[in-house]
């Protein structure tokens, strides 16, 4: 027999693994399709998922309440209409009175603009419209990627103003995506009228007509510089997942920075809290753009960065010196024969003297401490800073950029 502690420990056990049971990874729960053709709907292939979705369902990433979740949300490739539905096998409220499950649907309501609509056939309905979508606004660049399964495809890269006919709703149904691919993403007042939009487009047949996938798409806000210039700064950028790994980002990064060069009125393009695969992005754009400046030619490179570069960088490309010091040592390592030792150690060096910068403003930050700190407060800060840890760490952030640079070359050499 049992006492009554144990059975109230027992019950709670089992009540908990119960609920348990209700607990759904929200993202693999969700859903998510471009659709072209009517099939392409229970077409599992052409399903892909979140990578995050704690913006919406909280740190854990878990819808309560639920067994079998399913959350499609659903766009026609083109305008990116929306087909929004809630699937379950059973809810939590069926076996258990008090307890609530989560509002799914409400939580999804909140970052989907209206218009959308719960009914397949209805959704199936408005593919037909795809016809009449266009891209909008201005062409900026065209290209084509070949695919084993469909030969050669055309894309097209626009720069849209919210002014558009239509723009504005269909910004706010691509904006969605950001949600679920950025980190920390949000969603931007598509009415100041210093962003600029630009967008890239598949055009593909169906039936004997051309017909608009879109691929992706990057905002750039331009701030004000005194007196006369301003600076783009790219917030945001996402190619769907789709379409990644496909050069299309890199396209679009340097359709937008040859648009942005030929305004007399800027003054530099830099980004905002930039991730480490757009630092990757843009140092292979970038150098793709410098390769051929004659400051950066080969018989420059071993003479170390040089004002001539930074000018010709920011002059030519609109490109500001910390980014044209990251040209400058890719096209050197590329030019480095570094199985020469002395080569090998005079690159090593000149990249070591950049990295050095943050250590030595710790240093100077230790002697000023010196001067104020009592002895015990000052062992703390000592400890920190360590010149044998400072050693380790300047060598391991060298070998990791080189490890960078060296994916970049590679790619260029790819390219050529």
């Amino acid at each position: 027999m049992y006492s009554q502690g144990e059975m109230e420990q027992l019950l709670t056990y089992f009540v908990s693994s119960k609920l348990a049971e209700y607990k759904c990874d929200t993202n693999e729960a969700i859903s998510l399709k471009l659709v072209r053709f009517p099939e392409d709907v229970d077409d599992d292939s052409t399903t892909f998922h979140p990578e995050y979705s704690h913006q919406v369902f909280g740190d854990d990433e878990v819808a309560f309440g639920y067994k079998g979740l399913q959350i499609q949300l659903f766009y026609a490739a083109g305008n990116l209409s929306t087909l929004f539905k809630v699937k379950y096998t059973s809810k939590v409220t069926e076996t258990f009175d008090c307890v609530e499950a989560d509002d799914v649907e409400g939580k999804i309501r909140e970052i989907i603009p209206a218009g959308f609509t719960c009914n397949t056939d209805d959704f199936i309905s408005l593919l037909e419209k795809e016809a009449n979508f266009k891209p909008f606004g201005t062409l900026l660049h065209t290209y084509t990627v070949h695919s084993e399964e469909a030969g050669e495809l055309t894309y097209q890269i626009h720069k849209a103003e919210v002014t558009c006919p239509g723009f504005r709703e269909y910004h706010e149904r691509l904006q969605t995506f950001l949600m679920w691919f950025i980190e920390t993403a949000s969603f931007i007042d598509a009415d100041d009228d210093r962003w600029d939009f630009f967008l890239v487009f598949e055009k593909y047949n169906k039936d004997g007509e051309t017909l608009y996938a879109t691929v992706g798409y990057m905002t750039v806000y331009n701030y004000y510089v005194y007196p006369d210039k301003t600076r783009p700064r790219v917030s945001q950028m996402l190619i769907l997942p789709p379409f990644q790994g496909e050069g299309h980002g890199a396209q679009l990064l340097e359709a937008v920075h040859r648009f942005y060069c030929s305004l007399p009125k800027v003054q530099d393009i830099t980004a905002e809290d930039p991730s480490e695969n757009y630092v990757k992005l843009r140092d292979y754009v970038l150098v793709k753009l410098c390769q051929g400046l004659p400051s950066f030619a080969v018989d420059k490179l071993h003479l170390g960065f040089s004002a001539d570069m930074i000018k010709e960088a920011q002059d030519k490309l609109k490109i500001n010196k910390k980014h044209a010091r990251r040209v400058y040592e890719i096209l050197r390592l590329r030019a480095t024969d570094m199985s020469d030792e002395d080569k090998a150690r005079e690159y090593r060096l000149e990249v070591k003297k950049r990295l050095f910068g943050p250590y030595r403003k710790n240093q100077r930050e230790l002697a000023k401490m010196r001067k104020c700190l009592r002895p015990e407060e000052l062992v703390s800060h000592m400890s920190q800073m360590d010149t044998q840890t400072q050693h380790e760490e300047l060598e391991k952030s060298y070998q990791d950029v080189v490890e960078d640079y060296r994916r970049i070359i590679e790619r260029l050499a790819s390219q050529a």
